[in-house]
C-alpha cells in the first residue's frame, strides 16, 4: 500500500466530472466501501444522484453549495464563499473520519477558480489525506498545481452539446 492517498481530478468543459465521480462511489459501494460526496457550489437536492443514493447504506451527498455563483462584486457573493467553507469543513471532517474509502470533493476545482476557496486549502486537505483514502476532485478549471496534486488526471471535452442546440436539461441526462 501507498504511502500517499489516490488523488484522481475530472475537470474540462464536457459533461461527465460528476458522473464519473458518482461511477467511483457506485463502484467502491459494489465492494463495501463507504463514499462522502460533498457537492461545492451545487444546491439542488431533486437531482437523480441524491435520489438514487438516499436508500445506500454507503454513499452520502452533501450538496453544500447556493447553486450558480455571481460575480464577485454581487452583494451574494459572500453567502456563495460561507457556503464553499461550510463544505470544506464537510469535506475535511470526511477526510479525517476513517470511515470512507472514498471522498469526492465535487466542483471544488470551480469553487477555487471562482475565489470561493483559496487552492492552499484545497492542498492543505489533500496533504492530511490518510493514504487509504482516495480524493476525487471534479469541476471546471482545475488549476496546474492541483493538477500537479494528482495522480490522475482526466479531462473531459466537449465536441457538443445539446443545451446549446436548445434541448432543456433532461431528467437522468443532465438532472
Amino acid at each position: 500500500m501507498s504511502s500517499q492517498p489516490r488523488i484522481l481530478i475530472f475537470t474540462g468543459d464536457g459533461k461527465g466530472k460528476t458522473t464519473a465521480a458518482l461511477g467511483m462511489a457506485l463502484r467502491a459501494a459494489g465492494h463495501g466501501l463507504r463514499t462522502c460526496v460533498v457537492q461545492f457550489i451545487k444546491s439542488d437536492v431533486a437531482v437523480g444522484e441524491i435520489a438514487a443514493v438516499t436508500s445506500s447504506d454507503t454513499i452520502e451527498i452533501h450538496p453544500t453549495g447556493l447553486g450558480f455563483v455571481p460575480p464577485r462584486e454581487h452583494p451574494d457573493f459572500q453567502l456563495h464563499r460561507e457556503a464553499a467553507q461550510a463544505g470544506l469543513r464537510k469535506a475535511a471532517e470526511a477526510v479525517a473520519d476513517g470511515r470512507y474509502s472514498l471522498v469526492v470533493l465535487d466542483e471544488i476545482c470551480l469553487a477555487v477558480s471562482r475565489g470561493l476557496i483559496e487552492q492552499v486549502e484545497v492542498i492543505e486537505l489533500a496533504a492530511r489525506t490518510p493514504p487509504q483514502v482516495c480524493l476525487v476532485m471534479t469541476g471546471r478549471h482545475a488549476s496546474p498545481e492541483l493538477i500537479d496534486l494528482a495522480d490522475t488526471v482526466t479531462e473531459m471535452c466537449c465536441v457538443k452539446h445539446g443545451l446549446r442546440a436548445g434541448i432543456a436539461a433532461q431528467k437522468g441526462v443532465e438532472r
